[in-house]
C-alpha cells in the first residue's frame, strides 16, 4: 500500500525570500567584521599580556591635575625634567648617549653611534612599529623620526605621577625598556598625548603590541587605566595570536 506523500511545503514568495538572503549575508558580514584580525610577527602572545590586563588598576575617569609642564627650555625645569637626559636611573642611562640616540639605536637597527661629545647617528631603517611603514631615512637622517612615549607623560602626571619625586619622573620620562619606541612624526603627532580609548594604532595588526607596551609600562610604574581605556586595551588584547 502506498502511504500518502508529505505536502509540498509552498515556496517563499520572492520578497521573503531575498530578506533571508540579504539577512543571510548580513550575519556573515558581522562575523567577519568581529573576528579578530592577524596580529603582526612579533606580537606577544595573549597569554602574556592578560595577565597585565587583569592586574592593572581601573579607575572611573581621568582626574585633571595642574602643573604639568613639558615644554621648557634653557635652566626652567620640566616636571619631568630635561628632554632625553642621560642622567637618570632609567635601563639604560647613564651611557653617554642622549635617551632619543639609545631608542633611535635600538629601533633603527643601526650601527654604534658617533660619540663626539654629543652623540649623534645618521639614519637606519624604521619599521613603524604603529602603521608597519618601512622608512629608510637615507639622506634626510633621523629628524623626521620622532621617539614616543607610549603611556603620554601627560596621562601619566594626571593619574599619580603629581605626587612622585622628581627623580622617578626623570626616570619614567626616559626609560628606554618601559615606555619609549621610535616612530615617524606624523603618526606621533596624531597620536599626541591620546590614550587607547582615544587612540590605536592605525594598524589593526598593531594593536596587540601597543597595547602589551602600554599595559607594561602602566603596571611597572603602578599607574592606572580609565574604565574606557581598560575597554579599548581589551579589545586589543583579543587581537593577540594564541
Amino acid at each position: 500500500m502506498l502511504l500518502p506523500s508529505a505536502p509540498r511545503r509552498p515556496p517563499l514568495p520572492r520578497r521573503a525570500l531575498v530578506l533571508v538572503l540579504l539577512l543571510a549575508a548580513c550575519l556573515g558580514l558581522v562575523a567577519v567584521l568581529g573576528r579578530p584580525t592577524g596580529s603582526a610577527p612579533g606580537s606577544p602572545p595573549r597569554d602574556r599580556v592578560t595577565p597585565l590586563l587583569e592586574a592593572v588598576a581601573v579607575v572611573t575617569e581621568r582626574p585633571a591635575v595642574p602643573g604639568y609642564e613639558r615644554d621648557c627650555s634653557g635652566d626652567a625645569a620640566c616636571v619631568f625634567g630635561p628632554a632625553w637626559s642621560d642622567a637618570t636611573t632609567a635601563p639604560g642611562s647613564q651611557n653617554g648617549c642622549s635617551t632619543r640616540i639609545d631608542v633611535l639605536v635600538r629601533d633603527l637597527n643601526a650601527s654604534t653611534p658617533t660619540r663626539s661629545g654629543a652623540c649623534t647617528i645618521d639614519g637606519g631603517r624604521l619599521i613603524d612599529p604603529y602603521t608597519g611603514r618601512v622608512v629608510d631615512t637615507g639622506d634626510s637622517g633621523v629628524r623626521g623620526i620622532h621617539i614616543d612615549h607610549i603611556f603620554p607623560l601627560s596621562a601619566a602626571w594626571d593619574f599619580g605621577a603629581w605626587a612622585w619625586t622628581p627623580q622617578r619622573r626623570a626616570a619614567f620620562a626616559n626609560d628606554v625598556d618601559h615606555n619609549l619606541v621610535a616612530v615617524t612624526g606624523g603618526v606621533n603627532s596624531r597620536k599626541s598625548d591620546s590614550t587607547p580609548a582615544d587612540w590605536l594604532p592605525p594598524d589593526p595588526a598593531r594593536h596587540c603590541f601597543y597595547a602589551a607596551r602600554y599595559l607594561t609600562a602602566a603596571t611597572a610604574y603602578g599607574l592606572p587605566v580609565t574604565e574606557a581605556d581598560h575597554d579599548a586595551l581589551s579589545a586589543a588584547v583579543r587581537r593577540c595570536p594564541g
